[in-house]
């Protein structure tokens, strides 16, 4: 009998637009929508985008969109899709990928964007894809103005260095800020990128760096994120002199400079100070989806017991020279003894509560999050859901949060553009939508402006140097 063909792993748009693809030759799915429905030839090929196009004015992205060649005849047909087939990395061919041998399985979910009727009839004057506006009532603009919202961990603009030659264009940061009125949000670039790879929807290392390589990795993605911030013309906040302007009404969108993962210190202390100083690194993530040697991470087996000794020396300069230690990604090991050795406030930037989280899983125990909101700190509540993501699904992850740990001790991590999930949080501009939210699931609005901003501000404050 022919042997089957290996099963194919299902790849998804985040990852591929942080370089994180598939080996070239590899079996592989990726889900989305055919572009146009009609375009799509029953003996050829289709091109595969992340979201359904509003117009056949709305050309698709090359960044954004796989190239896929059939392997058996195909009836378009408007809705999701699954692809499975040879996945094929390009280079200056015009597409992000490619699939050879593709067979097209239709999704049983329901279709959210325009059919094919509807799509064909409009009129061809969209020139750029669809973005959420900014809704809410006026009580819950009043309340955006007055929270001065903030998020514990963003990756907005395309910040991440991805393991590409070319990288991808940057996307706005400041102007969707501005519309939804989100006024600080912690930049932050990826440590760990060389090492590690998407497998079944999941993040992990699989090889170990060379020596000095993170390290070079880290000044190159610094350099990325700063190129960013001066082209978006955000303002970096680094005292809290500059805190206390970005609280201001009137103020211009500002970063806080963070990272997700101190890989790039491979073990040198020293390395903190010159971070603190060069590139302005004011918000710190210990460790991320590499086991480093800091400590040991929630999806991985431990290996240290928790936090190691260089990784309290870290702790120890950050609470020195005024960076924000964040403790996501951590073991519950780990962050109690991080809460033990800092003096400062901790924060744990993004995750979501669970009475029993599964095996490896991102998501923390009440007992877990306690340990943060015992050093004075906050926890970042990411847009994560346990269904069909909507921004009242995420305000009522919130709540429970705050049930459990305290309602000075919660913020919102929205983890913008990193996620490999769905996200009921998806831009910037929909901030008043959450405002709206929060109002609508029992908050009042001075609780609601605590979640919203205060208490990362207040926890920055209580760390940034003068």
């Amino acid at each position: 009998m022919p042997e089957a063909p290996a099963a194919a792993a299902l790849i998804s748009w985040t990852a591929l637009q942080r370089g994180e693809e598939p080996a070239d030759g590899a079996r592989a799915a990726l889900e989305g929508e055919a572009f146009p429905p009609d375009a799509a030839t029953t003996d050829g090929g289709l091109l595969l985008v992340p979201e359904a196009a509003c117009c056949l004015g709305c050309r698709p992205d090359p960044d954004t969109t796989v190239e896929v060649t059939l392997s058996m005849p195909w009836r378009p047909r408007p809705g999701r899709l699954r692809v499975e087939g040879v996945w094929r990395r390009v280079a200056g061919e015009g597409w992000r990928g490619r699939f050879e041998a593709a067979r097209v399985l239709p999704l049983p979910s329901p279709v959210f964007g325009m059919g094919r009727r509807a799509l064909l009839a409009a009129p061809l004057v969209c020139a750029a894809p669809r973005v959420a506006r900014a809704q809410g009532s006026g009580a819950a603009q009043a309340l955006v103005a007055a929270a001065r919202p903030a998020d514990l961990h963003s990756h907005a603009g395309r910040v991440i260095l991805a393991r590409r030659a070319v990288q991808r264009p940057f996307q706005p940061v400041a102007a969707p800020m501005r519309e939804g009125g989100m006024t600080l949000i912690a930049l932050a670039m990826v440590a760990d990128t060389p090492t590690t790879q998407v497998v079944e929807n999941r993040i992990e290392a699989f090889r170990e760096p060379d020596p000095g390589e993170l390290w070079q990795h880290g000044l190159a993605a610094f350099a990325r994120l700063q190129a960013l911030v001066a082209g978006e013309g955000l303002v970096v906040v680094t005292d809290r002199a500059g805190l206390a302007r970005s609280r201001q009404a009137g103020a211009p969108p500002a970063v806080v400079v963070a990272a997700e993962g101190a890989d790039m210190l491979e073990g040198r202390i020293e390395r903190v100070e010159v971070l603190f100083r060069e590139q302005r690194l004011r918000h710190l993530q210990l460790v991320h989806y590499r086991v480093n040697e800091l400590g040991d991470i929630q999806t991985a087996a431990p290996v240290h017991g928790g936090l190691t000794g260089f990784g309290a020396e870290v702790v120890r300069a950050c609470n020195r020279l005024g960076i924000l230690v964040d403790v996501a990604h951590g073991t519950e090991p780990l962050v109690r003894r991080a809460a033990e050795v800092t003096t400062k406030p901790l924060v744990l930037s993004h995750t979501a509560i669970a009475r029993r989280p599964s095996l490896r899983s991102r998501w923390v125990t009440a007992d877990h999050a306690r340990l943060v909101a015992a050093t004075g700190g906050v926890v970042g509540v990411w847009p994560i859901v346990d269904r069909p993501p909507s921004v009242r699904a995420y305000a009522e992850s919130i709540a429970r949060m705050v049930d459990a740990i305290g309602i000075d001790h919660v913020g919102v991590g929205s983890d913008m553009r990193g996620l490999l999930s769905p996200a009921s949080f998806e831009e910037y501009r929909l901030t008043p939508d959450l405002a709206e939210a929060l109002l609508a699931v029992g908050f009042d609005p001075a609780s609601a402006a605590k979640v919203l901003g205060g208490n990362y501000a207040r926890v920055l404050g209580a760390v940034l140097p003068g």
